[in-house]
């Protein structure tokens, strides 16, 4: 256990790899569990591309030792909710329930992750369900835009493939696939099992040795670093709305300018006081909706800006927020940096109320970093951050290439040679 570590955390490494982490919570009768995998899509080669998504679905559709309705009708006899993600660098795997199911919860959790049978029925069925959200999200330009642009921004590598995968990769992905992918990545050293609540944390190791036993003990291979390479992607569609994704190279979880890029996202288009959306809505009335946000990973990032604006209105957007983005590097008040790190430290402490958000938190923490983050440690960098340090960051990001991805009635959003000229002037 690291010196840092709070003394109601706890961290465990047991001999097969698999790391345990708790933080027990006074005053809450329920528990969070789960299996944190650190694999996504980045880890998904070409042919595989939407396999953690399919586990994730799949894991859910029966064991050896229970059916899809089993798994469904124990969580629910008890009170509990189960639930799964699938990002690009994680595929989580959690439930919350009272603290007296917590030793069921674990061990379904366990179950799904060591005994899925990945039936040939319920594969081709969970096959359909997912072409349906595939299909869902391309008919909802304001979702499937991100995915778009990600394809821009790291073309041709898995970090530039959708999480979904595509509809011809889940029409012909086979369980063989399925199944091999989750031998080389689901392997112990690769798992964090969190929990958070009211629990006793040897309790919850006892668990984890009882319950993920069977999970195989080799690393999965080194991933490639992610080639941000950016560039312009434009489609066509009838819609009413120019759906935008302005965005940039940025920074990964251990840079320097990573607190001061989520206070420059905070200030720039966090809320309602936000530069972007004081001068872009309130005062001009271009858009609907605008923010910006910073997406970290473990090797670079990403920082965007989102806007939904109508067809004569996108040709004086686009200047209106790359003024923005140019002040920005020149000058940040005393008072919006306040404002901004009042934000960040009110979601901070906010989420510290729920098991979910901890249990989380804590499994990232320590497949990003090597161990827990205490909260005093994140509040203290917010704090030490200065306009200097806002202004800076702003001028690394927004001088490196852009991706523009546009979608709807696109013709009057500028191309992406006149915006890199503008940032530039």
């Amino acid at each position: 256990m690291s010196d840092a570590t709070p003394s109601d955390i706890q961290v465990t490494r047991l001999p097969n790899g698999l790391t345990v982490v708790t933080e027990g919570m006074d005053r809450v009768e329920t528990v969070s569990f789960g299996a944190y995998v650190a694999s996504g899509t980045r880890n998904e080669t070409k042919a595989e591309n939407g396999a953690s998504h399919f586990l994730e679905h799949m894991a859910f559709k029966g064991t050896a030792r229970r059916t899809a309705m089993d798994i469904a009708v124990e969580v629910e006899n008890v009170g509990g909710l189960i639930n799964a993600y699938t990002a690009r660098e994680q595929t989580a795997y959690y439930i919350k329930l009272l603290k007296e199911d917590l030793p069921l919860g674990a061990d379904i959790i366990g179950d799904i992750l060591t005994h899925s049978t990945f039936a040939p029925e319920e594969l081709e069925r969970e096959r359909g369900v997912i072409l349906q959200e595939i299909g869902q999200a391309n008919d909802t330009p304001d979702d499937i835009i991100f995915d778009r642009f990600q394809e821009t921004a790291y073309p041709d590598q898995p970090m530039g493939r959708p999480t979904l995968g595509t509809e011809k990769g889940i029409k012909g992905m086979k369980r063989a696939s399925l199944t091999k992918y989750m031998q080389r990545n689901y392997a112990a050293g690769n798992i964090v099992i969190a929990a958070a609540g009211a629990l006793q944390h040897d309790a919850v190791v006892d668990l984890a040795r009882q319950h993920f036993a069977d999970l195989p003990a080799a690393m999965p291979p080194a991933v490639a670093r992610g080639a941000y390479a950016g560039g312009e992607f434009r489609e066509g569609r009838d819609l009413d709305q120019v759906h935008i994704v302005l965005g940039f190279p940025a920074v990964a979880y251990d840079d320097p300018d990573y607190y001061p890029a989520l206070l420059l996202s905070t200030l720039l288009g966090g809320g309602m006081s936000s530069r972007l959306f004081q001068e872009i809505r309130e005062k001009r009335g271009l858009v609907y909706s605008i923010y910006s946000f910073s997406a970290p990973f473990l090797d670079g990032g990403l920082f965007g800006i989102y806007a939904g604006t109508g067809e004569a209105e996108a040709a004086e957007l686009i200047p209106v927020a790359l003024e923005e983005l140019r002040n920005v590097q020149h000058g940040v008040t005393e008072e919006e940096l306040h404002r901004a790190r009042a934000q960040v430290k009110a979601g901070l402490l906010m989420s510290l109320e729920s098991t979910g958000s901890r249990c989380e938190s804590l499994a990232r923490q320590m497949q990003v970093f090597g161990r827990t983050i205490p909260t005093a440690e994140t509040i203290a960098k917010l704090n030490a951050v200065d306009a200097a340090a806002v202004c800076r960051a702003a001028a690394r990001i927004f001088r490196g290439r852009p991706t523009l991805a546009a979608m709807g009635p696109a013709d009057k959003v500028p191309n992406l040679p006149a915006i890199a000229e503008r940032l530039a002037a």
